[in-house]
């Protein structure tokens, strides 16, 4: 048998040589002194070779245990060297799976059952807060604590539902991972106990018009962009769902100037499955009051349309909508954290609204509340959300935005009030902008 001594003696001679050890195994020693354990066998009747690698980079102990793994891998049937090749591309293939690429693929591959928004705002969250950590990694080489330290930041931004939206589809790119052989175990899994509880219940929201009135007229004293201000109005006359309101677009508003204003909202931007989202059938047709319309129409005016015809634009990034939490912003400023909430709106108006309705034995008013809300039952109709009781809901959303905008000023100074010195009127076109 071979000595390591023996092997670092081994020179070049003008032919290639071997230095045998034992069951096969020897050193090849070529005329240019480089040097490799090679191990002959036989498979299926036929004389074969296997490579280990080059010495001393592979020593002469390792090349040992490796024919004792190909020797046992061949008694179970099995040839070294398809193994070998085996595990060399499963390496390879580990090498280049990082976890943005399998996030990715996994993404797409979702694609046919998400709405186009929702896709967008998934590969946003992973592309802003996920990939910049651990993207680039090998997704074998991601642990729990390296998807905490995704984490933690959205979570101390106070983001705590997206938090825990986010290692969902890190969970989700792991059980892709794990279907193709790559991981064995999701890390992500166990990071949910470490996170912040996600908050139950309601969202926060008063329940008295009087508080109504005094959050709207609080939190339009904040220094604060005009947009977000009539945003913020308009959420409450209107109580739709926030995400709506950011993606209205002017073409929505019809008859603002006629006796029957209606925001018609395309069913691609309500709380519906795919399948309804796609079907035109399902848009929701919001009657507007008189104060409500005063608002659309200086909100139109002031973004002259906006960035693809979005009102309530960013003004940081014109083409993307306001965000949530831009709104959030002014209500905690104003002191309502944990008091009020935009999405709060909802609940506000549809407390005091039945509560108005039982007062006057208004009994089938609950359910046209409801219809107001979007809260459509499964199995009714689209023909059902779209115009029923219309009549009865115009009456509700004025008598709603009557009792909430007493004592407001008009929509147009939130624009050109004492705070808001700043903002001109841009003559040559007659649109408003900073």
């Amino acid at each position: 048998m071979l000595t390591d001594l023996a092997c670092r003696r081994a020179a070049p001679r003008a032919t290639a040589y071997k230095l045998s050890d034992a069951l096969g195994l020897y050193l090849y020693v070529l005329p240019s002194g480089y040097r490799s354990w090679r191990w002959r066998y036989r498979f299926a009747g036929k004389e074969k070779l296997i490579v280990f690698g080059p010495y001393p980079a592979v020593t002469l102990a390792k090349a040992r245990q490796l024919r004792e793994e190909a020797a046992r891998t061949l008694r179970d049937g099995i040839d070294p060297s398809i193994s070998k090749r085996q595990r060399a591309a499963a390496q390879a293939a580990a090498a280049d799976a990082t976890f943005e690429r399998i996030a990715r693929d996994w993404h797409r591959s979702q694609l046919p059952m998400w709405s186009p928004r929702y896709a967008s705002n998934t590969l946003n969250n992973l592309v802003n807060d996920v990939f910049p950590k651990i993207g680039r990694l090998p997704i074998s080489a991601v642990t729990t604590p390296l998807v905490l330290e995704v984490l933690r930041p959205i979570e101390r931004r106070g983001a705590v539902e997206s938090a825990h939206r986010t290692r969902q589809r890190i969970s989700e790119v792991f059980a892709r991972a794990i279907a193709l052989g790559l991981v064995e175990r999701d890390p992500a899994a166990v990071t949910r106990r470490a996170l912040t509880r996600k908050p139950k219940g309601k969202f926060p929201a008063v329940r008295t018009i009087e508080q109504a009135r005094q959050v709207l007229l609080a939190t339009e004293q904040q220094p604060a962009h005009p947009l977000t201000k009539l945003a913020s109005r308009l959420l409450a006359l209107t109580a739709v769902r926030s995400a709506t309101l950011r993606l209205a677009e002017p073409h929505e508003f019809e008859d603002l100037d006629g006796p029957e204003p209606i925001w018609r909202v395309p069913a691609s931007k309500l709380k519906l499955g795919v399948e309804h989202k796609r079907d035109p059938a399902f848009e929701f047709i919001v009657p507007l009051s008189r104060q409500a319309v005063e608002v659309v129409k200086v909100a139109i005016g002031f973004s002259a349309g906006g960035f693809e015809g979005l009102i309530f634009r960013s003004v940081r990034q014109p083409r993307r909508p306001i965000s949530d939490s831009t709104l959030s912003k002014g209500y905690r400023e104003a002191g309502f954290s944990g008091v009020h909430v935009p999405h709060g709106w909802r609940s506000t108006f549809s407390t005091i609204m039945n509560e108005r309705a039982e007062e006057a034995g208004r009994v089938g008013d609950r359910a046209i509340i409801d219809l107001m809300l979007a809260h459509v039952p499964s199995g009714v109709e689209a023909a059902y959300n779209r115009a029923s009781f219309m009549r009865r809901r115009r009456e509700i959303a004025q008598e709603w935005a009557d009792l909430l905008a007493v004592d407001l000023p008009p929509p147009e100074q939130l624009l050109y009030g004492k705070r808001q010195s700043g903002w001109r009127r841009r003559v040559d076109d007659g649109a408003l902008a900073p």
